[in-house]
């Protein structure tokens, strides 16, 4: 399992907060927690691309500016 963060640009509510867990629960990721401005998950690289995480925050209609992987 990889654990990342993701700093994420354009979220300024709970709304967006919302936007972006419904586009990461479609995904088989486990979503740790999403505040503004940034989301962290686990997943299976097997099983999920970063690409594909990118891709459901960008549907969610936000700009992903890093994704950096978490230690520990």
């Amino acid at each position: 399992m990889e654990s990342v963060k993701i700093t994420i640009n354009g979220m300024t509510c709970m709304h967006c907060v919302k936007a972006v867990e419904v586009e990461l629960s479609e995904l088989q990721v486990n979503v740790l927690g999403v505040k503004i401005g940034s989301a962290e998950v686990r997943f299976d690289p097997a099983k999920v691309k970063k690409s594909e995480i990118e891709d459901a925050v960008k549907n969610a209609g936000y700009e992903v500016v890093s994704i950096e992987e978490l230690k520990g």
